[in-house]
């Protein structure tokens, strides 16, 4: 399992890092951890399915 940050997530995804966090909140992706900071880590694997889903249903 390939863990991705706040800003990483965002990057690829292509929207902001507080747009991460609102996606978390709402239970649309899933934190597997958190970092030292208590900020959320997601699993590569769940972002890219995101994504996929996303794109399918009109976009991000």
């Amino acid at each position: 399992m390939s863990l991705m940050t706040v800003a990483e997530v965002a990057e690829f995804l292509g929207v902001q890092d507080l747009r991460v966090q609102r996606l978390e909140r709402e239970s649309l992706l899933i934190s597997k951890d958190k970092d030292s900071e208590g900020n959320p880590l997601f699993d590569r694997q769940d972002v890219e399915k995101y994504k996929e889903l996303a794109e399918r249903l009109g976009g991000i």
